[in-house]
């Protein structure tokens, strides 16, 4: 069982292994600089349904059966799943899954939910209650625009601080025993709240809770960033990647070196016109299935941080001029037990 050594983290006693992950995309995360690295890139956005919505319940369901498949075993050996999207209720988690019969339970963590995800179904596999334990998420593009900012035929105009939601999935199987990757420890965030209003500027919304996030796991480890090959953060973007620096630099803790966001990664900002960078709880959910873990697999990652961020925000909230608070989870992932 996890051993807690303060209110946020906790030290695993078994180090569970991610014995599978997967991850499919839509065809302009495809065209970007690491398109390569995802399992699936689908050109047809309606993923053959007649709605956005169903297009991404197709797009989750797909993403979670394509893991189970990698780690060759059936959705009857799945003890159970944690997931969750953005659109409202998580119905394209709910309608993407329940042909599946997993035993389920969702959550909700904005661009977090593949951080918190991974967390739950880490603390439940190193306490022995499940063999096989999945977590998983989706975003897409056209249901999060339609839910959270102005229909596409509107035509609004994007700030440069705006970022894209990625039409993409991820989704991970971990087991008691199995080969690396292997979840080292995790560390719960805190709520975080610097009175940013702006939805089109959620990087510098979410800057804070990674910095909090990030600062207080090393406090509690004694660990430094030089201990990590990489401390990747979720859907920062650039604008609040270069604030998570400055905030960070104030607690003399520097990750210039290593830090890498999935949301500045994911697309090409100039080429293809995503400004700040990516987000959805997609982004970096595929950039962590796609693109991090085999290289831990492989050995050239030894040591790394995932601290996904979410802006725990909803249209109403946002409609009657209320911040947005945010949320960092944080997983330490490691090559070795």
């Amino acid at each position: 069982m996890a051993k807690k050594i303060s209110r946020n983290t906790f030290l695993t006693e078994n180090s569970p292994s991610i014995s599978a992950f997967a991850s499919i995309t839509g065809e302009k995360e495809g065209s970007g600089p690491i398109g390569s690295c995802f399992d699936r890139v689908e050109k047809d956005s309606h993923f053959g349904q007649d709605s956005w919505e169903k297009a991404e319940s197709e797009l989750q369901k797909q993403t979670v059966e394509l893991a189970i498949k990698k780690a060759g075993l059936k959705s009857a050996d799945i003890d159970c799943i944690f997931s969750g999207d953005l659109i409202n209720q998580c119905m394209g988690t709910t309608y993407g899954l329940r042909d599946l019969n997993i035993p389920f339970l969702g959550i909700y963590g904005a661009c977090s939910t593949m951080a918190e995800g991974l967390l739950l179904a880490t603390l439940l596999t190193d306490s022995g209650l499940g063999e096989h334990i999945a977590a998983a998420t989706s975003s897409h593009f056209s249901t999060a625009e339609r839910q959270f900012r102005f229909p596409l035929s509107y035509g609004g105009q994007r700030t440069p601080s705006a970022q894209w939601t990625c039409t993409a999935s991820g989704a991970v199987i971990l087991s008691p025993q199995g080969g690396a990757p292997y979840i080292k420890a995790v560390s719960i965030g805190n709520i975080t709240d610097l009175g940013i209003t702006d939805a089109n500027n959620m990087g510098a919304a979410m800057a804070p809770a990674a910095a909090s996030t990030i600062k207080n796991y090393l406090s509690d480890t004694g660990l430094t960033p030089d201990d990590f090959d990489v401390i990747v953060t979720g859907d920062l973007g650039t604008v609040g990647s270069q604030l998570l620096k400055e905030l960070l630099l104030k607690d003399n803790i520097d990750i210039s070196v290593q830090h890498r966001d999935c949301g500045a990664i994911i697309f090409d900002s100039e080429e293809q016109d995503t400004h700040a960078g990516g987000s959805g709880c997609g982004c970096s959910a595929s950039v962590l299935c796609g693109y991090f873990l085999p290289k831990v697999q492989t050995g050239e990652i030894k040591e790394m941080i995932f601290a996904a961020t979410g802006a725990l925000m909803s249209p109403t909230a946002s409609q009657q001029g209320e911040s947005i608070p945010s949320i960092s989870h944080l997983i330490h992932i490691s090559y070795k037990i």
